[in-house]
């Protein structure tokens, strides 16, 4: 099962991808729906409500009227976070109950209108962010039959746009036609979510290149979301997660794959987290068991390592034992090249020719073995710590 966290702010359009992708196929799990479903007239949920905010947010009927409660959960934090806690927990479980009676080659698209707020986005293997500007949203909002004033209210309570764009791996901008939006969905459903699918399903790696292209702004975000993954699938047993490798370098040109280590006690325990790092969408290479070593025990230099399923966002996944050489030199070598832009050149030489080698791990080892004395001579002059 693959599930993906769909979200964006109210009147982004988050409604035409959802039902785009449920043409395509895809489940849908409507956080909107399940939060209407738990404050029916008769459920705990409703019951809750009143006795928060009073018997007035109900209609004569019994039903929640809705804009009656708005009125009053939405005037501070305080009754926000109030409302917050008293819905999201029961979302949450009938969620749970509706995942747990889905077929195991579904895909599931878990539309979330507060993704960013419930802090649920790193369990995901891929999040869709749908946005559009305010005045955009606001105008949307006003055809629905919203007046102004609350549209501004809905969308200032809440996660304001840079944070819905910071847990985004697929940003759809829907400043166009809802046409325009459609195309984007189907796209995405077929270039990037049944790959994924695929390769979660069958712990296949995506494609990666040799070829080098210039510095990406967005890889320390790209990192930044890899990196919350894997400590939501691994949890303690990750003692440390680090961005290495050149992407970690501001300014340096590299491959376009993410290098991400994984710092852990033992192999056993890099063994114990395989299966929780595949299933969030980073599948074991069992052919690579450790890396060149640069020094006389070369058992200290063994490692794990795990790809990408996700073909919009390839990346290596290094498990390293804490402590030994191999963990410590990825680190060093890190710093050591941000900190020296001469050294920086010479690795992009050494990188350059290595891409017309028949194995370009193998043809970049020659300069990294006089590298490695190197940057343990530039660790004890300058006091590195790793």
């Amino acid at each position: 099962m693959l599930r993906i966290g769909l979200t964006g702010g109210i009147g982004a359009g988050k409604s035409t991808v959802s039902a785009t992708l449920a043409e395509c196929g895809g489940i849908i799990v409507d956080g909107d729906v399940i939060a209407r479903e738990v404050v029916e007239p008769g459920t705990e949920g409703l019951a809750q409500l009143v006795e928060a905010f009073g018997e007035d947010i109900l209609r004569p009927d019994g039903a929640l009227n809705r804009p009656a409660l708005a009125a009053r959960a939405f005037v501070d934090d305080e009754k926000r976070a109030r409302l917050n806690g008293i819905v999201h927990p029961m979302v949450a479980r009938r969620r749970q109950e509706i995942l747990d009676a889905v077929h195991e080659d579904a895909v599931i698209v878990e539309d979330i209108p507060l993704l960013v707020e419930t802090g649920m986005a790193p369990m995901f293997p891929l999040v869709v962010v749908v946005t559009a500007d305010a005045p955009t949203r606001v105008a949307r909002l006003i055809k629905r039959g919203m007046d102004e004033a609350d549209a501004l209210a809905r969308i200032k309570a809440q996660a304001p746009e840079e944070q819905r764009r910071a847990i985004a791996d697929v940003l759809l901008d829907n400043s166009g036609s809802a046409g325009e939006l459609v195309e984007k969905a189907r796209d995405l459903w077929y270039n990037r979510v049944l790959p994924l699918a695929h390769n979660i399903g069958t712990r296949q790696c995506a494609a990666t290149t040799d070829k080098l292209v210039p510095y990406d702004p967005a890889w320390p975000d790209d990192a930044r979301r890899i990196i919350k993954r894997i400590q939501i699938a691994c949890g303690e047993k990750a003692l440390r997660v680090d961005h290495v490798g050149s992407t970690a370098v501001p300014g340096m040109a590299a491959k376009d794959v993410i290098d991400i280590q994984v710092t852990v006690a033992s192999l056993g325990v890099a063994d114990e987290i395989s299966d929780a790092l595949a299933n969030a969408g980073y599948p074991p290479v069992a052919r690579i068991t450790t890396d060149t070593p640069h020094t006389e025990d070369a058992g200290l230099w063994r490692k794990r390592i795990h790809c990408a399923a996700d073909p919009g966002r390839p990346a290596n996944i290094h498990l390293r034992v804490d402590g030994w050489p191999g963990q410590q030199f990825a680190l060093l070598f890190r710093d050591w090249l941000a900190a020296n832009p001469v050294v920086q050149e010479e690795y992009l030489a050494a990188k350059r020719r290595a891409s017309s080698a028949p194995d370009y791990a193998d043809a970049k080892e020659p300069w990294f073995a006089q590298a490695y004395g190197r940057a343990w001579e530039w660790a004890e002059t300058t006091g590195w710590r790793s």
